[in-house]
């Protein structure tokens, strides 16, 4: 390191304010690579006696250097409180666990009880919950009270070893007569998905000390709701609910709403964007009405609501007295619904309360309500059928074989009909993670053979029904990455194949680039991008396309934003190209 930023970074360090017990270098922008990068922090880090809060935020932290912090950090037995989100800005998602290895390993060596340990913000993927599970699991974390983990990307993958985690944790520290107490956990915008947040639940039913409970934008649908639910229902200190952003349906919200019957320190219900529907808010009300007299804020905001549902919602609320907002923006209410629910809590003189309605929907006709019974109807079959079909992949081929003349015949009713086969055709009109399974292992060669590698828009669209089934889980991310490669290959090899305007189209359906024709843009970019990603490591892909897939993915844009993970593996994979 050169002595001009030796002498800058001595100067940074000498404005860290340290209040208390707590050392800060938040947000200082330190690039700490090698151990001589790191000699001021440690310097710091070594100086301070009885050190409780270290917050190392806003800096990036490469494998060498955290282990020489790690090595200061051993003689730390009184810290208690670990801020290190956003501290791997840059790195590469292969030098997260190593380093996380160092410094879980040196709390342990010293024998610190942590009470709040924070990782958000880092984008380490099912990878980099690795790096840390050891730690979880040892008497450092048996005092934990606070797990923050926003933004991590850790996937399904992520989440299942995570709760293995926290469960072990439970376990051990039972043994030693102090059972783990934790109060607050965050995982918002981790893409949990069903079986992640089922994973976690049966953990947090384990635990059942939890206040806060914070898991938004995960894609998490009925059945993961209505495990969580169960699990809330046995952590009777509950206060903070926050499920923003996934999908109840009426059977997840049913659910819910009776777990918050038997709740009573309830202060933040926050279900919006959740698709609850008119069926689920008046379930979610009338467990209101009965109780939680300590609500603070309920918010059903863009939940499909309409009109006498959003007013049933308004009369559960008269003898909260503690309420300070109702957010029901974004619903069917139309002018005159507003007017009413309005009208209700004046009465109640609770008007004060009620947040903005300036996004109303406005109310459906009847026959837009009858099609939305009718989607919510497909809704739920397909979701039946998805989860069958995953039923049947696990339980594997073996299983129907074993199955002998004699049971086939004594139970011919009740023996499961097989699923239809599925062919190129089929998979691209309705994409599903089961349908790419189950075209066998030649599906790669199959899609590639039947897609027209002249037509530009032919390659986009099937490129972007591939990536729309993209999971973290092994066999579905193998299977989108050959089909992607083998597709892919041919399209560029191919004399008539034009790339510049391929990734200008592929661009107008990411909705990062406009264009004079009215194209929808595709609801999620989470897949697309973790196939970019893919994709542009691969020797077929034409370096001279990376640059301008960097300049629009770098722009500031809403649907980017909800995939930030994603976002950020492209960009630091396009960086070192």
């Amino acid at each position: 390191m050169a002595s001009e930023d030796i002498t800058k970074l001595a100067e940074s360090l000498a404005k860290t304010k340290v209040g208390g017990a707590q050392l800060s270098f938040k947000g200082q922008s330190l690039k700490l690579n090698t151990a001589e990068d790191a000699e001021e922090v440690i310097k710091q880090i070594e100086e301070f006696d009885g050190l409780e809060a270290l917050r190392l935020e806003g800096n990036t932290v490469g494998v060498e250097a955290a282990k020489v912090i790690a090595k200061a950090l051993e003689k730390k037995s009184e810290l208690k409180r670990c801020h290190w989100s956003d501290m791997f800005t840059g790195r590469l998602r292969s030098e997260i666990p190593p380093a996380l290895i160092s410094l879980g390993d040196a709390l342990i060596a010293a024998g610190a009880q942590l009470v709040e340990l924070d990782l958000s913000d880092n984008a380490f993927g099912p990878d980099g919950v690795r790096g840390f599970e050891a730690l979880l699991k040892s008497p450092a974390c048996y005092t934990l009270q606070e797990l923050k983990l926003n933004n991590c990307g850790m996937g399904i993958g992520g989440g299942k070893i995570l709760a293995a985690a926290l469960k072990e944790c439970h376990r051990k520290s039972s043994a030693q007569g102090k059972p783990l107490a934790l109060k607050i956990f965050v995982a918002g915008r981790n893409r949990l998905e069903n079986d992640g947040a089922t994973a976690l639940a049966e953990a947090f039913g384990i635990i059942g000390t939890l206040e806060e409970v914070h898991m938004p934008q995960n894609g998490i649908n009925h059945p993961g709701i209505t495990a969580l639910a169960q699990a809330f229902a046995i952590n009777p200190l509950l206060k903070v609910i926050n499920l923003n952003d996934n999908t109840f349906t009426e059977k997840g919200a049913v659910a819910m709403a009776e777990t918050l019957k038997a709740l009573r320190q309830i202060e933040v219900i926050n279900f919006g964007d959740c698709l609850v529907r008119s069926k689920g808010a008046v379930a979610i009300a009338e467990a209101v009405k009965e109780g939680l007299h300590k609500l603070k804020e309920l918010n059903l905001s863009f939940c499909e609501i309409k009109r006498d549902a959003a007013l049933t919602v308004a009369e559960a609320i008269e003898d909260k007295s503690e309420l300070e907002k109702l957010d029901l923006n974004g619903n069917c209410l139309g002018e005159e619904g507003c007017e009413q629910l309005q009208e209700i809590l004046e009465g109640f003189n609770m008007a004060a309360v009620l947040g903005s309605l300036s996004d109303d929907e406005g109310e459906e006709e009847e026959e837009e309500e009858e099609e939305e019974e009718e989607e919510e109807e497909e809704e739920e079959e397909d979701e039946e059928e998805e989860e069958e079909e995953q039923q049947q992949l696990e339980r594997g081929q073996g299983e129907k074989e074993s199955l002998t003349p004699k049971k086939i015949l004594d139970s011919q009713d009740s023996t499961p009909v097989p699923s239809p086969p599925v062919d190129v055709a089929t998979f691209l009109a309705f994409p599903s993670p089961e349908k790419l399974l189950r075209l066998g292992p030649k599906c790669s060669v199959l899609i590639a053979q039947q897609t027209d590698a002249s037509d530009v828009e032919k390659v986009v669209t099937t490129l972007l029904r591939i990536s729309s089934v993209f999971k973290d889980e092994a066999p579905v991310k193998t299977a989108v990455h050959e089909t992607t490669d083998a597709l892919m290959k041919k399209a560029f090899t191919s004399a008539t194949f034009n790339s510049d305007a391929f990734i200008t189209s592929l661009l107008i359906h990411m909705g990062l680039l406009k264009s004079e024709e009215k194209i929808k843009a595709v609801p999620s970019l989470y897949g697309i991008l973790m196939t970019l990603n893919h994709m542009v490591q691969q020797d077929y892909f034409p370096k001279s396309l990376a640059p301008v897939l960097s300049a629009f993915v770098t722009k500031p844009n809403r649907a980017l934003d909800s995939c930030s993970f994603a976002r950020h593996m492209l960009l630091q994979t396009l960086h070192q190209l």
